[in-house]
């Protein structure tokens, strides 16, 4: 009702499982996908067709090149949601939790479907900072090889992207022209095989070139 109320925005289709989303998604070609990362996947019993289904539609969503123009949003009812990792990991451009205000529901509908991100400083940093505290996460965390295919500019634009920096304040920080900040963004993407900004953020982290709480 919110969607279709909304001039410029309309719904184009409804799926109560991941696989619908995924069909629906190839069928309507749809702008945008928002996503519950917790609906059922192929209607099994198991706990990761009960609860992971948003997830691996998302990986699908992200991984056909035919759907390359569709973004997703996924919803998620707690900001320390440590399957919004996984989301990002897929190929999320962001999240938000279910009780967010409508208003801020549209702006992130109309943000993420214009092929921007929306990840929000601080929830995002607890989150891989809880995600990252793991044994396992510890025992394998180590720099990522595509790193060293950076120049120390870009290097310097991908920290400040993942500390949730806009173009234009990456801009500002490094004295640059918004534009110029935008075609190192795109550069690093295109680099580090990126999808979006959120995958940039998480690359920054779990390669330790950013830590939570840090720098």
């Amino acid at each position: 009702m919110l969607i279709d109320s909304t001039p410029g925005l309309s719904v184009v289709g409804q799926a109560g499982t991941g696989r619908q989303a995924v069909e629906l998604a190839r069928a309507t070609r749809a702008d945008l996908v928002v996503m519950d990362i917790r609906m059922p996947d192929h209607g099994g019993t198991s706990h990761a067709a009960r609860h992971g289904g948003g997830i691996e539609a998302t990986r699908r969503i992200a991984a056909d090149e035919d759907l390359a123009g569709v973004r997703v949003l996924v919803l998620t009812t707690y900001d320390t949601d440590e399957h919004v990792i996984e989301a990002l990991r897929a190929g999320a451009s962001g999240f938000l939790v279910k009780d967010t205000r409508p208003a801020d529901l549209l702006d992130a509908v109309r943000t993420v479907a214009a092929g921007d991100s929306l990840l929000s400083p601080g929830p995002t940093a607890r989150l891989i900072a809880r995600a990252l505290r793991t044994p396992d996460a510890l025992a394998e965390r180590s720099p990522l090889p595509a790193l060293d295919r950076l120049t120390d500019r870009e290097l310097q634009v991908l920290t400040l992207v993942a500390r949730g920096l806009s173009n234009v304040e990456i801009a500002d920080v490094l004295r640059l022209s918004p534009l110029t900040a935008k075609t190192h963004v795109s550069r690093i993407m295109g680099k580090l095989a990126a999808r979006d900004r959120a995958q940039l953020v998480i690359l920054a982290y779990e390669s330790g070139l950013v830590t939570p709480g840090g720098s």
